[in-house]
C-alpha cells in the first residue's frame, strides 16, 4: 500500500494546482480522522488534544487552501491572461473535478457534515461576476448609457468565454454554463437594482428602462442558449415595483417638462405675430418633435409604457392647444393689429392656420396609441384647433371681401346686365389672392376656399333677392337668366381653378335664372322644387321674392308655386337646420313680402272685410297658429 502524503505534501499539490489530485487525498485524511477504532460505523470525531483532533484542523485547514485555490481559479479563468488563463481547460476540468468527487463525498458524509463546496462555487462565479461586471461600468464614458452598453460589451464577452472555452471543460453534470448565467444574471440584478435607487435624471430612467426591457433580453440572453439552464429561470432584474416606480417617475418629469417647453415655444413664437416682417413659423414643428421624442421612446420599452406615456402627451398638447387657442383670439382682437397691410395680416393668419394640420395629426396619433380614457383630451385638442381655424378663416375672408364688396354692390344693376365688369372684378381679385391662399395647408385651405364659395354666391344672390331688379317682360327675364348663367359659369370656372370641392354650389343661380325665365306655372313649380330639394334652407320669403323680380302678379300661380315651399316648411317642421358650412338661403334675408304691383292707391281706404276677399291673396295674412314655426331654442 502507498504511504498517505502528509499535510505538507497535499499543501504543495494545491499550490501546484494539482487540485484533483490534491482533493483526493484530502478525503483520504478525513476518512482516516473519521474511521472507527474497531470497526463499523464511523465514529465522532477525535477529542481536541488527541491526533484525530490535530487531523481534522489540518483537514480544515487543506480544505480551505483548496478552496482559495478553486475561486482564484474561477477568477482567473474568466479575467483573461493569467495563470489561470494559462492553464486553459486542464485547470478548469480539474476544477470541475473535484466539485464531483466533493458531491460524492457529501453523499457518505450526510447532510450535517456535507461541504456543500458544489454551492459554493457557485457562489465564487457570482462573486467573480460581480467583480467583472463593477470594473466594466465606472470608466465608461456617456452617464448611465455608456455604462449599460459597457455592461452590455463585458457580458457578451465573458459569456462566449463561458461558452466556447469553460462550459465544455467541466463535466456535463454540473450545468456550469447555466451556473455562470445565473451568477451574472443575479450580478447585473444587483448592479441595475442600486442604480434604480438613485436619483436618476429623466434620460437616464430612460436608458435603464430600455435596457432592461430590450437590450439585454435580445442581445445578451437572446444570443445564448437557453437550454443550457436546465429549465432554471432566471427571474427579473428589477422587481415589478421598482419598474412601475421608474416608469411613474418618467411619466412625471415628462408632464412636467414638455409643460414648460411648450409654453416657452409658444411664447417665443407668439412675439413674432404682430411684428411687421413675414417670418415663417415653425412653431408646429417644434411642438411635434418635443412630444415625439418621448411618444417614439415609450413604446420601444414596453407597449403598456407607451400607451401611458401617449396619454400623458396628449393631455400635455390638449393644455397647450387651449393657449393656444386663446393667443390666437387675442391676437385677432388686438387693435395694432388691424394696422398692418392686408398682404402681411393674411400671411400671418396663414401662418396659425397651418400649425393645425401637423399638431391635429400628432392629437389622432397619440390618442391611437394611448388608452380609451386618452378620448377626452383627443376632442378637446380636435375643438381648439377647430376654433382656431374658423376664426382665422373669417379674418381672410372678411378681409377678402371687404375689398370684393365695391364689385358685389355693382351687380344687379341695368350696367350689370349690359357690362361684366362687376363680375370681372369679383374674379380677378379672387384669383390673384389664391396665390397667397396657397400657401396654406391642404385640408384648411379646402375648408377655407369651400368657405369662399359659398359666401361669393351668397354675396351674388343676395342683391337678386333684395329686389334690385325689377323684370317687367319676358324679353328682359330673358336677358337676366342669360346673365346669370354666363356669371355662374365664370364663378365655376373661378373656383374650379381655386380647386373648392363645394360643388353642390355649382347648381343655385342656374335654379334661379330657371325660375325666372320659365313661362308655365307647372314648369316653374318643378324648377322651385328642385331648388327646395337641393337647398333645405330656402323659405317661402325667398321663393316669393323671386317670383316678385320675375314680375309674377297671378294670384293663384303664386299660391300653387309658394305652396311647395310652404310643404317643405311643414314637413320640415323640428327638423336640425344643415350644418354652418352647407348653409345658403338662410344667410340671405329678403323684405317681407311686398303687395302686388297692380293694387290701386286707394286700397288703403278699403275695409279689412273686402282685403279678406280671394282675389286679394297676395296680401301678407298672419299665419294660423298651428303653421308658424316654433322659435328655435338657444
Amino acid at each position: 500500500m502507498k504511504e498517505p502524503l502528509s499535510v505538507l505534501e497535499i499543501l504543495s499539490l494545491i499550490q501546484q494546482r494539482e487540485l484533483a489530485r490534491a482533493d483526493e487525498h484530502i478525503l483520504e485524511l478525513e476518512a482516516e480522522e473519521l474511521a472507527p477504532s474497531g470497526g463499523g460505523a464511523p465514529g465522532p470525531p477525535k477529542a481536541e488534544g488527541a491526533g484525530g483532533g490535530r487531523r481534522a484542523r489540518d483537514v480544515a485547514l487543506l480544505y480551505e487552501a483548496l478552496q482559495r485555490e478553486l475561486w482564484a481559479l474561477v477568477r482567473e479563468t474568466l479575467a483573461g491572461p493569467g495563470p489561470g488563463a494559462c492553464a486553459g481547460a486542464g485547470a478548469v476540468a480539474q476544477l470541475g473535478q473535484v466539485l464531483v468527487q466533493e458531491e460524492a463525498a457529501d453523499g457518505r458524509r450526510g447532510p450535517g457534515a456535507a461541504r456543500k463546496l458544489r454551492a459554493r462555487w457557485a457562489e465564487a462565479v457570482a462573486r467573480a461576476a460581480r467583480e467583472r461586471l463593477e470594473a466594466a461600468a465606472p470608466g465608461a464614458p456617456g452617464g448611465l448609457a455608456g455604462q449599460l452598453e459597457a455592461l452590455r460589451a463585458r457580458l457578451l464577452e465573458d459569456m462566449a468565454v463561458v461558452r466556447g472555452r469553460l462550459a465544455p471543460a467541466y463535466p456535463a453534470g454540473l450545468g456550469a454554463f447555466g451556473v455562470y448565467l445565473r451568477g451574472y444574471h443575479g450580478a447585473l440584478a444587483e448592479w441595475l437594482g442600486a442604480s434604480a435607487r438613485r436619483r436618476l435624471p429623466l434620460a437616464d430612467r430612460y436608458a435603464l428602462l430600455h435596457w432592461h426591457n430590450q437590450v439585454y433580453p435580445r442581445e445578451v440572453l437572446g444570443l445564448v442558449d437557453m437550454a443550457a439552464l436546465e429549465n432554471g429561470e432566471l427571474g427579473p432584474l428589477l422587481s415589478p415595483g421598482t419598474l412601475r416606480g421608474l416608469e411613474d417617475e418618467c411619466v412625471t418629469d415628462v408632464k412636467a417638462q414638455t409643460r414648460a417647453a411648450l409654453l416657452r415655444v409658444l411664447q417665443e413664437d407668439e412675439e413674432h405675430w404682430g411684428s411687421l416682417e413675414d417670418q415663417p413659423s415653425s412653431l408646429a414643428q417644434d411642438v411635434c418633435e418635443l412630444l415625439e421624442e418621448h411618444t417614439e421612446r415609450a413604446p420601444r420599452i414596453s407597449q403598456e409604457f407607451g400607451e401611458r406615456m401617449a396619454h400623458c402627451c396628449l393631455g400635455g398638447l390638449a393644455e397647450f392647444l387651449q393657449s393656444f387657442q386663446q393667443r390666437v383670439e387675442r391676437f385677432h382682437e388686438n387693435p395694432g393689429v388691424r394696422e398692418m397691410l392686408p398682404d402681411t395680416y393674411i400671411s400671418k393668419t396663414i401662418a396659425l392656420v397651418n400649425c393645425g394640420p401637423p399638431l391635429r395629426a400628432l392629437a389622432e396619433r397619440l390618442a391611437r396609441v394611448g388608452p380609451p380614457e386618452s378620448e377626452p383630451a383627443r376632442e378637446a385638442s380636435a375643438s381648439a384647433l377647430d376654433h382656431v381655424t374658423r376664426l382665422c378663416h373669417r379674418v381672410v375672408a372678411d378681409l377678402l371681401f371687404q375689398e370684393l364688396q365695391p364689385h358685389f354692390n355693382k351687380l344687379m344693376r341695368r350696367k350689370w346686365l349690359s357690362s361684366p365688369e362687376a363680375l370681372d372684378g369679383i374674379v380677378g381679385t379672387l384669383g390673384a389672392q389664391a396665390l397667397a391662399l396657397r400657401r396654406m395647408q391642404d385640408e384648411p385651405y379646402q375648408a377655407l376656399v369651400a368657405e369662399l364659395h359659398r359666401r361669393a354666391l351668397v354675396e351674388y344672390v343676395r342683391p337678386l333677392l333684395r329686389g334690385r331688379l325689377r323684370c317687367s317682360s319676358a324679353r328682359t327675364r330673358s336677358r337676366v337668366a342669360g346673365r346669370l348663367r354666363e356669371d355662374a359659369a365664370q364663378l365655376q370656372r373661378l373656383f374650379r381653378r381655386l380647386e373648392s370641392q363645394a360643388s353642390w354650389l355649382d347648381a343655385v343661380v342656374p335654379h334661379l335664372a330657371e325660375v325666372l325665365q320659365l313661362e308655365d306655372t307647372p314648369s316653374i313649380q318643378v324648377e322651385v322644387g328642385v331648388l327646395v330639394r337641393d337647398y333645405p334652407d330656402i323659405r317661402r320669403k325667398h321663393v316669393a321674392a323671386l317670383l316678385d323680380i320675375r314680375g309674377l302678379r297671378n294670384t293663384a300661380a303664386r299660391q300653387e308655386i309658394l305652396a311647395v315651399a310652404r310643404d317643405l316648411e311643414l314637413s320640415e317642421e323640428g327638423a336640425l337646420s344643415p350644418p354652418r358650412d352647407r348653409a345658403f338661403f338662410a344667410d340671405i334675408p329678403v323684405p317681407r313680402p311686398s303687395f302686388c304691383l297692380s293694387f290701386p292707391l286707394f286700397l288703403g281706404r278699403l275695409p279689412l272685410s273686402r282685403l279678406a276677399r280671394p282675389s286679394l291673396a297676395c296680401l301678407p295674412r298672419p299665419r294660423p297658429p298651428s303653421l308658424v314655426r316654433p322659435r328655435a331654442r338657444r
